[in-house]
C-alpha cells in the first residue's frame, strides 16, 4: 500500500475536527449561542471569581480578544466584571443570572451535541478514541 491510498493520520484527523467543529458550532449557534460564549461561560462557571488573565488561558485565546467576547457579553447582561480588591489592575468576572441561564441552555446544547457525536460507538471503543488522541497529542509535544 503506497502513503496515497489513505489519507494521512493528521489530514483524516484534521478534516473530523473541522467538520466536528462546525456541527458544534452550528448547534450552539441553533441553542442562541456562540462557541466564545460557551467556552468563557463554561470557564467562569467552573472556576471561583476567575480573572480575565486565567480565562484567557483556559479558553486558550489571547487577553484581547477574550476583551471583545467579555464586552459584548457584559452588554448582554450575561456577566460582570468588577476590580479585584486586592489588585486594582485585575478584573474579577462573575456570571449573573441571565448568564446563568445562558450557561444551562449551551449545556443543553453541548450534552445532547455529545449524545449525537457518540450514536453508535460503544463506550469501550470511546476510551480507546481518548487513548488513541492522548497518544496523537503526546507524539506531537515531545
Amino acid at each position: 500500500m503506497t502513503p496515497f491510498e489513505r489519507p494521512p493520520v493528521g489530514m483524516n484527523l484534521g478534516r473530523t475536527a473541522k467538520l466536528v467543529a462546525q456541527a458544534f458550532d452550528a448547534a450552539l449557534v441553533e441553542a442562541g449561542g456562540t462557541l466564545p460564549v460557551w467556552l468563557t461561560l463554561l470557564s467562569v462557571k467552573s472556576s471561583t471569581l476567575a480573572n480575565q488573565r486565567e480565562l484567557a488561558g483556559m479558553i486558550g485565546i489571547q487577553g484581547a480578544t477574550l476583551t471583545h467576547h467579555l464586552n459584548a457579553m457584559e452588554a448582554q447582561g450575561l456577566l460582570t466584571r468588577r476590580r479585584d480588591p486586592v489588585n486594582r489592575r485585575v478584573h474579577l468576572v462573575e456570571l449573573t443570572e441571565a448568564g446563568e441561564a445562558m450557561f444551562e441552555t449551551l449545556r443543553k446544547a453541548a450534552l445532547v451535541f455529545d449524545k449525537r457525536l457518540r450514536v453508535g460507538l460503544p463506550d469501550e471503543r470511546l476510551a480507546e478514541f481518548a487513548q488513541v488522541l492522548a497518544a496523537l497529542r503526546a507524539n506531537v509535544e515531545s
